[in-house]
């Protein structure tokens, strides 16, 4: 399914992300994916949460630089080759993943990916059999 992901660039430096959570809590925005990429001096921290609007107004009212990117959430069984298919079924299809984080719970494993077409990817995915 396609979903909105919020991201934010913080400066890589201690207390720095505590910051910027305790801006989502007085806001009241829960976050329920995220990942971090780094560098030596700045971080890119992509999340998904509940409030996109209450979550960026927030954070720009902090200071923060924010942007909001149609991802997908695909829901697959957490079991060996499950992620190969849903690549293969993208690749087949000329669809790029540019980035993607995930975990798996219950025996399902939830992926956020960021492809060249999220529309594509919500067709081909959401009507995959597992």
């Amino acid at each position: 399914m396609k979903v909105q992901q919020l991201s934010a660039f913080l400066q890589n430096e201690p207390g720095s992300l505590l910051r910027l959570t305790g801006l989502l809590e007085e806001a009241g925005v829960n976050i329920s994916a995220l990942s971090i990429a780094e560098t030596e001096e700045y971080g890119v921290l992509r999340m998904i949460v509940s409030d996109n609007e209450k979550a960026a107004a927030a954070l720009r009212k902090g200071g923060y630089s924010v942007r909001l990117t149609d991802v997908n959430c695909v829901v697959t069984p957490d079991v060996p080759g499950a992620l190969c298919k849903a690549l293969s079924l993208l690749a087949a299809k000329d669809i790029n993943v540019s980035y993607m984080y995930g975990y798996s719970n219950a025996g399902k494993a939830y992926l956020i990916m960021k492809t060249n077409d999220a529309e594509e990817t919500a067709r081909i995915l959401d009507g995959a059999e597992w």
